[in-house]
């Protein structure tokens, strides 16, 4: 790779990177707000809605998205570096609002101290549950998505794209669920209903961002030039 595609190959990979943490922060700072989403009608699963689920969910699929366009194109390695930062970034942000929550807020203030609380304050137990179920599950989606890619020799995209995330989607839903409810921040009659709910979701979205990352793999395999399986080093 010549040194002017290496280094806009650099920059694309920084700039997924932003994406990857800015969807990662931002889900943790809204997941406080419900919606309920109603594509089949009102449906319930042990005692809970169908899709009635946090928006933190919103931006965190782009996550799994991501680590696996950087997989494919930049590797295990520089996919796992973009998890780690993002891991960093999350609690660097937690750790700005518990102090931006602990600075008394004036008289004339738009936000007083307690809607500030109620927004931005979040539950150390509930984010602690979340890092904890986003660091394995992701690592978890890197490593069965580089099993397969090497048993397929690069081809079959969809399947390890799908297979990874399916799985790595179940454990992060079923661990922060898991979790949330040993900490009795939710009540446990709602674990099976929460997991199936969540997990559905994730699923139903892994389907539709396929066509995305055929797309996004197809630009920068014909950009930079890349054959079936071929990686990006930017170390070399």
């Amino acid at each position: 790779m010549v040194p002017k595609d290496k280094k806009l190959a650099f920059t694309v990979y920084l700039y997924l990177g932003a994406m990857f943490i800015t969807s990662l922060v931002v889900s943790n700072l809204i997941f406080q707000k419900f919606f309920y989403w109603k594509p089949f009608g009102d449906v319930s699963v042990f005692g809970a809605n169908l899709f009635e689920i946090s928006v933190g969910i919103l931006p965190y699929p782009i996550t799994f998205l991501i680590t696996d366009l950087i997989s494919e194109v930049y590797g295990k390695k520089k996919a796992n570096q973009i998890v780690t930062a993002g891991i960093f970034a999350s609690f660097f942000s937690m750790g700005i609002i518990l102090l931006a929550n602990y600075v008394p807020a004036v008289t004339y203030s738009p936000v007083n101290n307690e809607v500030f609380s109620r927004v931005f304050a979040l539950s150390p137990i509930a984010v602690l549950a979340s890092m904890l179920a986003y660091l394995f599950a992701q690592y978890v989606d890197i490593a069965i998505y580089h099993f397969w890619k090497r048993l397929t020799k690069g081809k079959h995209l969809w399947l390890r794209n799908n297979f990874s995330t399916f799985l790595s989607q179940f454990i992060d839903t079923f661990t922060v669920v898991g979790l949330l409810c040993l900490f009795k921040v939710l009540p446990w009659d709602m674990f099976y209903g929460l997991v199936i709910s969540g997990f559905l979701f994730k699923v139903l979205i892994a389907f539709l961002d396929t066509p995305f990352l055929y797309f996004f793999v197809y630009l920068l395999r014909k950009r930079f030039g890349l054959k079936i399986g071929e990686e990006i080093n930017l170390e070399a």
